[in-house]
């Protein structure tokens, strides 16, 4: 019989006390896949959050085949707090944090039960980011090197997105993510970045929105036709170039835009005083993020450069 009920996922081993996550978990009339789909591992990812919200409250049980669970928030302390990046308990990245330690600091216990609540069992995982608070960002998703990465390609190929990032095994630049989570377990998984700058853009959540029809239609768990793939820049890594020094970040390009070898991408100075640093590119690529925010401590991030411009 096919169901749609409302959840909470409720955790009671946090260092600070107990946690209960909301979450949909569709049961379909037919038998098909299991889809989970996450967001707000960032809690100030907005775009993100609200797609997963309205696509979690469209599903109709009788048009699915399988399961569907879709959490809008896995970050409650983040979302409210309206923290970027970090869990205010610990100052630690989640999505850096994963598979998790039940005995490690607040987002690491964290981590381990949303593995295990929401990863484990899965047959496919779509992690929905944004740009956060100080982030410019260029539509992508990225999957990992793995023995399912031919599958996990096809979800992010299927999302429809401007730009697909490989990530290699032996340069994980994001180590820790519920992607390469997901990979280890031999769960095909993309993450999934639509929107900029903690905003409410109508049209990047209507992308992350067109983007889960899609994949879901592509893996059988809804019914209709999926959209003609479109054209895809292809990228095998990434650098992530940070500043030596703290100062004045000024970037010298867009996001989305290809830079060639040496180009430069923009300055650091003193807040009264010449460039301290210069930032060039070590090769070709396209940034797809990039800090908007011109204060910046030293080691700080400044931007991600996707490394070639293959087009599929």
């Amino acid at each position: 019989m096919s169901s749609s009920t409302v959840r909470w996922l409720a955790i009671d081993e946090l260092p600070d006390g107990g946690l209960k996550i909301p979450y949909v978990d569709v049961r379909g009339a037919r038998d098909g896949p299991h889809l989970t789909v996450v967001a707000g591992v960032h809690g100030t990812e907005y775009t993100s959050i609200a797609a997963v919200r309205e696509f979690a409250l469209s599903l109709d049980p009788q048009q699915v085949s399988g399961r569907i669970t879709a959490v809008p928030v896995v970050n409650l302390p983040a979302f409210w707090a309206r923290s970027p990046f970090v869990v205010p308990a610990d100052g630690k990245n989640l999505n850096r944090s994963f598979p998790g330690d039940p005995d490690g600091s607040y987002a690491e216990v964290l981590a381990h039960h949303l593995l295990q609540a929401f990863l484990t069992g899965s047959d496919y995982l779509l992690d929905l980011h944004a740009g956060d608070l100080p982030e410019a960002l260029e539509p992508f998703a990225m999957y990992e090197e793995s023995a399912v990465q031919a599958a996990s390609r096809g979800l992010a190929l299927a999302y429809g997105l401007g730009h697909v990032v490989r990530q290699s095994t032996a340069e994980r630049t994001v180590a820790g993510s519920t992607c390469s989570a997901a990979a280890d377990l031999g769960i095909p998984a993309i993450v999934a970045e639509s929107g900029q700058n903690g905003l409410m853009e109508r049209s990047a959540v209507d992308r992350h929105l067109a983007g889960l029809t899609n994949v879901a239609r592509s893996i059988g768990v809804l019914p209709g036709d999926t959209l003609p793939p479109p054209v895809v820049c292809e990228h095998d890594g990434w650098h992530w170039l940070r500043t030596p020094v703290a100062g004045w970040w000024e970037p010298a390009v867009p996001v989305g835009v290809e830079v060639a070898a040496g180009d430069l991408l923009g300055t650091v100075s003193e807040i009264c005083g010449g460039v301290l640093a210069e930032v060039r590119a070590p090769e070709a690529g396209v940034p797809l993020f990039l800090t908007t925010s011109p204060a910046v401590l030293a080691d700080g991030l400044l931007l991600g450069l996707a490394r070639g411009t293959g087009r599929t």
